[in-house]
């Protein structure tokens, strides 16, 4: 089913075209998600968060424009919103002998976490196009939307980052192990 349909058939109530949309876009989202925050269980927060507001207002989507860029506007604001939490946040000690439920995941964060450090190490302007572009597959036009930033503004720190990535990558061993 075509994502239109999809946000169609939301809109009209049905919870089976919610759940496909949530089956198509969690994964992705978890990875963009992760590689905003840095945090597992924050990114999962922030992405179970996006689709909660995606189901409150898709009401208000308008359907002349990328579904996928108001998903990912959504994804990034609530990121950016997880972040201050955390910056708020007082770090506090856990006490080892308790016993705390195991986490259970379903993404494989730790097959891609060489590169997500490299990543990371980007400045922001560079680092959230990068993600956008090839955690997500958004085309430059739809970083733009979702970054509110001109497209030549998004090709050039498109451009840069690579550029930084790739100079990092040789410094850290010749790029072998990234893919």
């Amino acid at each position: 089913m075509e994502e239109q349909e999809l946000v169609r058939n939301i809109k009209a109530g049905d919870g089976d075209a919610f759940e496909a949309l949530y089956r198509l876009y969690a994964d992705g989202a978890l990875r963009t998600a992760h590689a905003v925050v840095f945090d597992r269980m924050t990114a999962a927060d922030a992405v179970q968060e996006t689709f909660v507001r995606v189901y409150r207002h898709i009401g208000s989507y308008d359907e002349s424009r990328p579904f996928r860029s108001w998903f990912h506007a959504i994804l990034i604001n609530e990121c950016n919103r997880s972040l201050k939490k955390l910056a708020k946040a007082i770090p506090m000690e856990l006490d080892e002998s308790r016993h705390l439920p195991a986490e259970r995941d379903t993404y494989a964060f730790e097959e891609e976490d060489a590169l997500y450090r490299l990543v990371r190490e980007l400045e922001e302007p560079f680092r959230l196009p990068i993600v956008l572009k090839y955690v997500n597959d958004l085309t430059d036009r739809e970083i733009a939307d979702v970054m509110g930033l001109n497209l030549n503004t998004v090709k050039s720190r498109l451009h840069k980052g690579k550029k930084k990535l790739r100079t990092r990558m040789i410094r850290d061993g010749g790029g072998n192990g990234y893919g």
